[in-house]
């Protein structure tokens, strides 16, 4: 289940160190493959609750292993593309609904599989520290493969990965539910996705128009719209696709907003450095991967720690001390890279970058999870996974549509003060979280 995590997140960030490869091999743009990456974490992110949902209804196991046969369909797709449309049709959708589909039953499994909060808590640590792992090792891995075979050898990679997982996936227990089987939730699962999917897609238009034209906010504003009628839906229909009161918990609200600003920082980070790497300091896929290794080493480091760390210290404040080591990092790439440093000015603020996330990776996912009891944690692994995920889709967006048009300079500049600020909102966010014993 771990190794079903790391490389669903793999695949979130390896991509950023092939722009150029890709872009030059298939004939499109810079900005072309950005929006690719977007609607794979956006397809994830919109359909993530769907596919928690379908747990209860096909099976824990069932959906896992659905999920991980439809994912590396995708991936061999995505190999055997000739153009950027057959691309996302793997890449986007088929790995997308993939991983929607079997990520929530691995936080589900862990939970019901484990009655001790300690086990419980260590083995979240470790599907935790495996997705941020391979969020980690993405571009590196991606820009030894690329450099050295080519990009499509990276789906490749994936499509064996899988293929290794569904061979273990016979081990899985599933313990069966009791209570009778729900039913699906249409309406709710159409009105969730929609409303995600337009309000990202018109932060991708800034890109292209700018964040004044009305093409960003007519989408930006009927997702609005679209999500508050699914809000209205959950609260009268008789079986919803998310209960209502499962946002009744301010631990477990303010969590799922720390893990979506945390997936942003990281995503959009990646993203953005990648791109002012590749297009205005020439690098290639693994140089590109070798510069981001301080971010892979601190996220390493700090995950190899988690366990540790959270018998030491409370989960929140592991959470402050990795949004406040996490903004500290952004910032000190912002200040000490311009045209003229060497490739070394990247290294001090990367490793922090990496440290911060890793020590709260963990922390803030058990705190979402354990904050719910058993019956509920299929309806909050779906819809923690969903935040996580847009979380990175908002990131590649948002960084993207500031550098769309030029890569180095203020564009590069710009973002990272973006992201800065966003981490420095997460850490508001953090000093909001009750103290353990206080009313949630």
């Amino acid at each position: 289940m771990a190794l079903a995590q790391f490389i669903a997140s793999y695949a979130a960030t390896t991509m950023t160190v092939s722009i150029s490869a890709i872009a030059d091999d298939l004939g499109t743009t810079v900005t072309g493959v950005q929006t690719t990456i977007t609607l794979f974490t956006l397809t994830m992110a919109a359909l993530m609750v769907t596919g928690s949902r379908l747990t209860d209804i096909l099976g824990r196991k069932a959906c896992f292993v659905g999920g991980l046969v439809v994912y590396g369909v995708g991936a061999l797709l995505a190999a055997l593309a000739p153009g950027p449309l057959l691309l996302t049709l793997g890449y986007s959708l088929l790995e997308g609904i993939g991983s929607a589909l079997m990520i929530p039953p691995i936080y589900i499994l862990v939970t019901v599989l484990f009655d001790d909060v300690a086990t419980r808590a260590r083995n979240f640590g470790l599907v935790s520290a495996a997705g941020g792992l391979g969020a980690a090792a993405g571009p590196l891995i991606g820009g030894l493969v690329t450099t050295g075979v080519g990009w499509r050898a990276s789906f490749l990679l994936q499509v064996a990965v899988v293929a290794l997982v569904l061979v273990w996936s016979r081990r899985v227990v599933d313990p069966v539910p009791r209570g009778p089987r729900r039913s699906f939730d249409v309406q709710g699962a159409v009105l969730s996705a929609a409303g995600l999917f337009l309000v990202v897609v018109g932060i991708l238009c800034t890109g292209a128009y700018g964040w004044a034209a009305w093409q960003v906010w007519v989408p930006v504003g009927l997702g609005a719209v679209v999500l508050w009628a699914f809000s209205r839906h959950i609260r009268t229909a008789a079986d919803p696709l998310c209960p209502p009161w499962l946002f009744r918990s301010l631990v477990s609200n303010l969590g799922l907003v720390t893990q979506l600003l945390q997936w942003l920082v990281l995503q959009g980070a990646f993203f953005v450095i990648s791109v002012y790497l590749q297009e205005a300091r020439g690098l290639d896929a693994i140089r590109t991967g070798l510069v981001l290794i301080p971010a892979t080493i601190g996220m390493l480091a700090s995950a190899a720690v988690a366990e540790r760390m959270a018998r030491r210290h409370s989960l929140r404040g592991l959470v402050r001390t990795g949004f406040a080591i996490t903004a500290t990092g952004v910032a000190l790439v912002w200040i000490l890279v311009d045209a003229e440093t060497t490739l070394l000015a990247f290294a001090p603020g990367l490793l922090l970058l990496g440290t911060g996330i890793g020590i709260m990776l963990t922390a803030s996912v058990t705190l979402v999870q354990s904050a719910w009891p058993d019956p509920a944690q299929g309806a909050i692994s779906g819809v923690s996974r969903s935040a996580s995920n847009l979380g990175s889709s908002l990131g590649t967006a948002l960084a993207g549509s500031i550098v769309a048009t030029a890569a180095g300079g203020p564009p590069f500049a710009t973002a990272l003060g973006v992201l800065a600020g966003v981490a420095i909102a997460g850490l508001g966010v953090a000093l909001l979280l009750p103290r353990a014993g206080q009313p949630a």
